[in-house]
């Protein structure tokens, strides 16, 4: 099972007696998906809502610890992951009685349609 949350990152320079142009830059970070039923599984329903970040504010935090940078802007792009650990979410969902609504429409409702399924 292989799986990644894909986020698109805005962090700047701040360097001291020295001036950097330009001092923003964008890039992509992935940070690995825990296993389903794992310890940070929730990530997905924690951080997301609708396929965008839920707190912006705490992601910020999250990618500045990341990246050792501050972070001015983040994104949520996708969760790129294999067919079985979607299988293996779906069926954590299912079996966690926090959810009421089937797997399918949970991962819809905190990661919209941006799940990439890959080989």
């Amino acid at each position: 099972m292989d799986a990644a949350y894909v986020f698109r990152v805005t962090f700047r320079l701040d360097p001291t007696d020295v001036t950097a142009d330009p001092d923003t830059f964008e890039t992509v970070v992935t940070s690995p998906a825990a296993d389903p039923g794992t310890e940070g599984w929730l990530f997905f329903r924690d951080a997301l809502w609708r396929g965008e970040v839920s707190d912006e504010g705490h992601l910020r935090d999250l990618a500045e610890d990341w990246l050792s940078v501050p972070v001015t802007d983040v994104t949520f792009s996708e969760l790129r992951t294999d067919e079985a650990y979607l299988d293996a979410l779906r069926a954590a969902v299912a079996d966690d009685p926090a959810f009421d609504d089937p797997p399918r429409e949970v991962l819809h409702a905190h990661l919209g349609s941006s799940v990439r399924v890959t080989d």
